[in-house]
């Protein structure tokens, strides 16, 4: 097998490159930067340097190719939703003119409901074009990633706090990471499914913002303390640390989206959803580090 990874520079793609590569396969990575993925090249993987939305790239990338991990890349532009699908749409039809034979796209909890929902929106629309060009399609619907809570390591080790907009008894499946790579890796590895199908990546159990603190609080050796706050605030709070208002507008209409249950998991969670890492253990394992670090800079 011929494995594609669009993105082999973040947390899951690089996971998930490296358990590929431990498995004996054969993988090709697209990265803008070779310098990147200069430990990847040297333990035999092929390195296709340039961006994913360029056809002569993914021409380059998809010859040979068996099958492709597509996950969007993060972009703050302001036609962010117009350029994803646009390229999800150009990888789908690259992907179908060069045989490759199955695909597995990283999506999210919430993208079945379309636009309305912020940044994950658009996910449906790149769920469709990989569906629309080739028969085999796994499409991956994590839940709310663990290493998100690494944007709060300010105002942790400022205010012991977490900020966000949702009830703090509102359950959500919280998933590391490294777990949705490891599932990736299971499915691509896996040679027995067919069609198109939808997968969840839950975590070991949902959780509400109260759980969240009280597992920090007990993990770090410190009172954290959950602070619910309003839209408005975090607009204001966003636009206060510089990021772009056409993405403050995105994470907004994502959080209230939340409450109105359109960022549920439409996935029902059981054996195949569940993953094995704790939120105990993450933060054991990743965010405490993390947390040190920064009071160290800041010392």
């Amino acid at each position: 097998m011929s494995v594609v990874i669009n993105t082999p520079n973040g947390n899951i793609g690089r996971n998930l490159a490296l358990r590929l590569l431990d498995a004996g396969q054969s993988i090709t990575v697209i990265s803008r930067s070779a310098d990147k993925v200069a430990d990847l090249a040297k333990r035999g993987a092929k390195v296709v340097e340039g961006s994913s939305d360029d056809a002569a790239v993914l021409d380059k990338a998809f010859v040979g190719a068996s099958a492709v991990f597509w996950l969007t890349p993060p972009a703050m532009r302001p036609d962010f939703a117009e350029w994803t699908q646009g390229m999800a749409r150009l990888a789908a039809e690259k992907a179908k003119q060069h045989g490759v034979k199955r695909v597995v796209v990283l999506s999210s909890v919430g993208a079945q409901s379309g636009p309305g929902t912020g940044p994950v929106g658009v996910l449906k629309g790149v769920e469709e074009a990989f569906k629309a060009a080739v028969a085999d399609v796994t499409i991956l619907r994590p839940g709310y990633f663990m290493e998100n809570l690494l944007r709060d390591l300010p105002s942790l080790l400022n205010a012991g706090s977490l900020f966000q907009t949702t009830s703090p008894e509102r359950r959500a499946p919280f998933v590391a990471t490294a777990d949705i790579a490891h599932k990736a890796a299971d499915v691509l590895l896996d040679a027995g499914w067919k069609g198109h199908r939808y997968v969840g990546v839950h975590g070991p159990q949902d959780l509400n913002y109260a759980e969240v603190v009280d597992i920090l609080s007990r993990e770090l050796g410190r009172p954290v303390r959950y602070v619910q706050v309003s839209f408005d605030d975090a607009r204001k709070a966003m636009l206060g640390m510089g990021l772009p208002g056409f993405m403050v507008d995105l994470y907004v209409q994502m959080y209230e989206a939340i409450p109105k249950g359109l960022m549920d998991a439409a996935e029902p969670r059981s054996a195949e959803t569940t993953t094995s890492t704790t939120l105990a253990q993450w933060t054991r394992e990743v965010l405490k580090p993390a947390l040190e670090q920064a009071r160290t800079a800041a010392a």
